[in-house]
């Protein structure tokens, strides 16, 4: 898994004028991000040629609610929240669809890439986007760990475990799980929008 932690990227925030209701769009604010190319498969893990992206320090120091805020965010951004709950406890991916996924409370220890990944620790106002078929599970976490879970637009995302033996035809399809419209932290500039158009390429060219 390859790990590069220099990028930097710009979103559109959001500024609550009042608790659970009103929102505005604030300034541009610059957060960091790193990304995590786990390109080969583990088990019956497909992973991805796409990167998995992390932003840190997505939520505003000002936000009265952390997990409204995501939720906004998200939704602003095109992908509607689906969930509120931590992360499974075993390897698992989703076929269909990407996920990201906000921290809103507590810290945990993940494990990305399958039973071989490595584990990076997640805390709040981080914001993962795993592409498809990137597996992942939890491995600790504090009591009070939760997270906001976002897909794009009219997707109910599948629940794949570890199967060596349905390896072959999961890895079809996540190859077939079109690039998002949007990005669910940036919008429809940088993050993925860039990186992910960037790598799709590149994969298609070495076919």
């Amino acid at each position: 898994m390859q790990l590069d932690r220099r990028r930097f990227c710009t979103f559109i925030g959001l500024i609550p004028l009042m608790a659970l209701s009103r929102w505005s769009i604030a300034e541009p604010r610059e957060v960091a991000m790193e990304t995590l190319y786990i390109t080969k498969s583990d088990g019956g893990v497909p992973n991805s040629p796409l990167p998995v992206l992390i932003y840190h320090h997505v939520i505003a120091p000002e936000a009265v609610d952390n997990a409204d805020y995501l939720e906004h965010l998200f939704t602003t951004n095109g992908w509607p929240p689906q969930w509120r709950y931590g992360v499974y406890p075993f390897t698992h991916f989703h076929s269909n669809t990407p996920e990201a996924l906000g921290v809103f409370a507590g810290s945990a220890k993940l494990q990305l890439g399958g039973e071989k990944g490595n584990i990076i620790q997640v805390n709040v106002g981080d914001v993962l986007l795993l592409p498809a078929g990137v597996g992942h599970k939890q491995v600790s976490a504090d009591e009070n760990f939760m997270m906001v879970g976002a897909y794009p637009p009219n997707v109910t995302a599948d629940l794949c475990h570890d199967d060596v033996a349905k390896l072959a035809v999961r890895t079809k399809a996540v190859a077939k799980v079109p690039l998002p419209e949007t990005d669910p932290v940036t919008g429809h500039s940088e993050g993925s929008m860039l990186l992910w158009h960037q790598a799709s390429e590149q994969s298609k060219n070495k076919k």
